[in-house]
């Protein structure tokens, strides 16, 4: 029985509130995504459980299935594809059946660089709830990049739309704030530092020093057939391969190779299928096997000294249990993150070499309890910023049930 069907009786209308998760997952084979999804959960029924209600969730997302699902029966999952998007008993009636809307949009969907249709998913979907009359709230995410004229226009007609929209970097608060300098815009972060997971931390410190390794299946594939999409200055294969060799060449070294996206069809964006790969040319790596879900990936990259990753949540899910991480940028969505956090040990997409890249991991695995006081600082950051987003919930809360005619006492 679905969430929608076990709503409470009519007595306590007033104590449930239905709550669409736009873009957010349950199957998603990158664990992000997940984390995104778990994260604003927890924050989500921090702030509701505060207020007294009880919130219903309606996951709303393209089909994914690549990893088992999470929340099996405490949510409701509603899958968007073009039929239902113009089918008036799809996606219309169900987001007008929802008290508000959370739009992640998948953590950075919400720009132009994935292109026209996975734009016009984003763009339409969100067009619809506010039709429809339905708070909206762009939940904390990366909005842009939109150079060109038409993603411009069309994001700012959606910003507008929505009647709060928080950034998690600064970028994106200056992007929202140019576009639609009348709206809502408030700075935040991102919600997976509130992914819940076991801390296993007591496992750090022992005779060997636990260096974990989280190669991006999709920045290897890149580095691999000379695309370069994302522009980075330096051979990603290149350097995951020498920075193995060096760590696995060391006797203090134990090499844990971590993957943090997986894709049942896309191998070229699979970091469990190039984890096999590194595992034959470096046998002396714990080939650690794919997680169930953010939640245990993020328990046992608690329990490592150190990680350098690929894959911005694996770095967040690092940063928030207490591991020293290297983020290996690609987009200014790291830069973005972790520069709003006063956090400089990343390596940076540009003006870096290979050599310079690995020099630069050695070199931060060194000053790792460095690392540890500069993460716990930043945590402090993400506890404030992550303040405003629980106030602006509030807010949406508030709105949503005066719609209903129900008022929220002061």
């Amino acid at each position: 029985m679905s969430n929608l069907e076990k709503r409470p009786e009519p007595m306590t209308p007033d104590k449930t509130i239905r709550i669409g998760l736009l873009w957010h997952s349950v199957s998603s084979g990158n664990l992000g995504v997940g984390a995104l999804t778990l994260g604003n959960i927890a924050i989500v029924r921090q702030v509701a459980q505060r207020m007294g209600l009880t919130p219903q969730f309606v996951v709303m997302s393209m089909r994914d299935g690549d990893a088992p699902e999470l929340l099996k029966g405490e949510v409701e999952v509603f899958t968007i594809n073009s039929k239902v998007l113009l089918t008036p008993g799809g996606y219309w009636k169900t987001v007008g059946q929802l008290d508000c809307v959370l739009d992640i949009g998948a953590g950075d969907s919400f720009a132009e660089i994935y292109g026209a249709k996975r734009f016009g998913f984003m763009w339409l979907t969100k067009m619809m709830a506010a039709a429809r009359k339905v708070p909206l709230a762009l939940s904390p995410q990366t909005i842009g990049p939109f150079t060109k004229s038409g993603y411009k226009q069309l994001g700012a007609i959606a910003l507008r739309s929505s009647d709060i929209v928080l950034s998690r970097d600064e970028q994106s608060l200056a992007v929202s704030r140019a576009l639609a300098p009348r709206a809502r815009n408030e700075m935040s972060v991102d919600v997976a530092f509130m992914l819940p997971f076991e801390d296993r931390s007591a496992q750090r410190g022992g005779e060997k020093i636990r260096v974990g390794v989280n190669a991006s299946g999709l920045l290897f594939h890149q580095a691999e057939t000379g695309a370069n999409r994302f522009g980075m200055s330096y051979d990603y294969a290149k350097f995951t391969r020498e920075l193995l060799a060096r760590l696995c060449a060391r006797d203090d070294v134990e090499v844990h190779l971590v993957p943090h996206a997986t894709s049942k069809t896309d191998p070229k964006d699979d970091d469990n299928h190039l984890a096999d790969r590194l595992v034959k040319e470096f046998p002396s790596a714990i080939r650690v096997p794919a997680f169930d879900g953010p939640s245990q990936a993020k328990s046992y990259i608690s329990s490592l000294d150190f990680l350098v990753a690929g894959r911005m949540h694996a770095c967040i899910g690092a940063f928030s249990s207490g591991t020293p991480v290297v983020p290996v940028a690609y987009s200014r969505k790291f830069s973005g993150l972790f520069g709003l956090l006063e956090y400089d040990h990343i390596l940076a997409m540009t003006d870096m070499s290979v050599d310079g890249a690995v020099a630069q991991v050695l070199s931060e695995l060194d000053k790792r309890d460095e690392l540890a006081r500069d993460i716990a600082v930043g945590m402090k950051k993400v506890d404030a910023l992550l303040d405003v987003y629980r106030d602006a919930l509030a807010d949406l809360f508030t709105q949503a049930l005066a719609k209903r005619g129900i008022a929220m006492a002061a």
